[in-house]
């Protein structure tokens, strides 16, 4: 490997970089961040849902402007939610540009079935249904985008994040956080 197009063979080596580490990304320009940007969530939310309408914790979102058309947005979101006993949980994140929201990976549509990202079962009173969704979105925008961790219930039940239905005063129950991570990958 060389510096430049082609210098006077002259091996590249560690002392070429400046904190002494070679990568594959330093030396070919491709996969470096461009920016890391989150949001935690540390309060509760509430709320009595309709059938299987997806729900946006107040002010539990992300926004993040890629630097280049070309770039990806690796998303992380860890949420804690929960419901009333024998509910399903069903979860997404939607992104927004220009006014325009739409979903990311969700299921295939398949009859009157809900498409989400993921969901799992409230058993016990005390459950969470935590859920980590990770996603590689290419956006292909330089515009501001906005990302939401969304959740639904079946039928019409109570949806909670960072707290589960029992919530109960006592050392046995627990508060939880939930977070949104964002980060451009550099084409």
């Amino acid at each position: 490997m060389y510096i430049g197009s082609r210098p006077a063979d002259k091996a590249l080596v560690t002392s070429d970089i400046a904190d002494g580490i070679v990568s594959f990304a330093k030396t070919t320009g491709f996969g470096k961040i461009g920016q890391i940007v989150s949001t935690t969530k540390t309060d509760t939310f509430t709320q009595s849902t309709s059938g299987a309408t997806f729900y946006n914790p107040t002010g539990f979102s992300r926004t993040i402007t890629p630097v280049a058309t070309s770039s990806k947005v690796f998303i992380f979101a860890s949420c804690a939610w929960s419901a009333e006993t024998n509910y399903e949980i069903g979860a997404k994140i939607t992104k927004t540009i220009g006014g325009s929201e739409t979903d990311i990976l969700i299921g295939d549509a398949a009859s009157s079935r809900t498409r989400a990202f993921l969901s799992e079962r409230s058993n016990a009173a005390g459950d969470y249904g935590t859920m980590t969704m990770t996603v590689l979105d290419s956006p292909s925008t330089t515009s501001e985008i906005t990302y939401k961790p969304v959740a639904a219930t079946e039928s019409s039940a109570t949806l909670y994040l960072n707290r589960h239905h029992d919530d109960s005063d006592g050392a046995s129950t627990f508060r939880c956080a939930s977070t949104i991570v964002c980060v451009e990958v550099l084409a």
